[in-house]
């Protein structure tokens, strides 16, 4: 049965070779006159990429100042940083030009620029709600989070080791320059946590127990295959520009909500599971997604049997058997298989961390306080649900 929903996704996409010439343009025609530009590493000081950028940016008249060197799992203490420059030179325009961190990093401080007597940390904290929030574009460089059109953000405030997520249309981007060539030097292991990252997105709206609707489910396995497809493509061929492009707008799709229209609201217990993970061991957070996945799976496949033996055999392509709990295991350990043949792990073991008993507790804990008690829909799982998972996957 489908539910009601509302779909938004206004972000401008900017799409395809040499469309980076256009930032400038795009920047002004969304009123921006001085942007902060966000980015990770001097990768892109290197290659020539923020030349193209400023290059752009002045000769639209836009001026602009620089805020490098954000982490994965990005920490707080970079945006209250990019807060304080903003206030001190007048921004009044973010534009990250990176991947999903980078994207979050920019969109938290667009919001504590638009309400400079907020702490905005307590967006993340959920005790209260964004009432505005600075234009943010983006010109991507990793396709994984679909941070560029999407509402979410995530940052980690690294004195407590907490990995926290908050969710407003405010922040949707205004646009999102997406040029796949700027993808192709990127390390395999980074690729392909990407591409494991933009299935997550996918499968954390398709596993749910309150509704789908078959058009929805049926663009959600298409990516789903697609993703697969072409992540074993760049596994052995990571300069091919159409494998690039496929993996880069697929990335977009998963995480602006048209593979969640119709449904409940999706599950999204792996991605608050490796949330913990993340916070405590600062693991990558692809990684950390394919390693928690299969013992998620295996613990609430029972309760949500015919979305598992759907997924087995029109995603995985297995052929099903007479017993559902071994169709349902079948594309379990396909999936397995396809997280090996890329490169990442299906445990916490192969991901090279080793959590103490009293460590898992403390992310269960952790992780049932941020959902309230209570995550998921495949299956709601509490606190001691959410142990026995993390155990199952060490």
């Amino acid at each position: 049965m489908a539910n009601n929903f509302n779909y938004y996704s206004p972000t401008e996409v900017i799409f395809g070779k040499d469309t980076i010439r256009e930032v400038g343009s795009a920047v002004k025609k969304y009123h921006g006159s001085k942007a902060l530009i966000v980015y990770g590493s001097s990768r892109i000081l290197k290659n020539g990429l923020m030349d193209q950028v400023t290059d752009s940016l002045k000769t639209a008249g836009i001026t602009y100042e620089l805020l490098g060197g954000v982490v994965p799992n990005p920490h707080l203490s970079k945006v209250y940083e990019g807060i304080s420059i903003g206030k001190r030179e007048g921004i009044d325009f973010l534009l990250a030009v990176g991947g999903g961190s980078v994207i979050d990093t920019a969109k938290a401080i667009a919001y504590g620029l638009a309400e400079p007597d907020q702490d905005v940390w307590t967006l993340y904290e959920h005790t209260r709600s964004a009432s505005a929030c600075l234009p943010v574009g983006v010109v991507l460089t990793i396709a994984a989070a679909g941070s560029e059109t999407s509402n979410g953000s995530v940052i980690t405030n690294e004195k407590e080791g907490m990995k926290r997520a908050y969710d407003d249309d405010l922040a949707r981007p205004k646009f999102a320059i997406m040029n796949p060539e700027l993808t192709i030097s990127l390390p395999d292991y980074q690729t392909e946590s990407g591409c494991t990252d933009i299935m997550m997105h996918t499968m954390e709206r398709y596993f749910t127990s309150g509704g789908n609707m078959e058009i929805t489910d049926s663009i959600a396995e298409g990516l789903l295959r697609t993703v697969m497809q072409y992540a074993k493509v760049l596994h052995i061929d990571p300069q091919n520009y159409e494998a690039r492009a496929e993996i880069m707008w697929s990335g977009s799709l998963a995480h602006n909500n048209l593979t969640g229209c119709g449904n409940d609201g999706g599950d999204f217990a792996t991605h608050m599971l490796e949330h913990e993970l993340g916070g405590m061991f600062d693991v990558t957070h692809g990684a950390g997604l394919a390693a928690i996945w299969p013992s998620w799976a295996r613990y609430v496949a029972n309760n949500c049997m015919h979305r598992f033996v759907r997924f087995a055999v029109n995603v995985m392509q297995v052929t099903p058997d007479q017993d559902d709990a071994v169709t349902v295991e079948r594309g379990i350990q396909a999936m397995e298989a396809f997280y090996h043949e890329i490169g990442m792990p299906i445990n916490m073991d192969e991901l090279g961390i080793h959590p103490t008993d009293d460590q898992l507790l403390e992310m269960a804990k952790r992780c049932a306080d941020a959902g309230g008690g209570t995550i998921g829909s495949a299956m709601v799982l509490k606190e001691e649900d959410m142990y026995e998972i993390y155990k199952a996957a060490f």
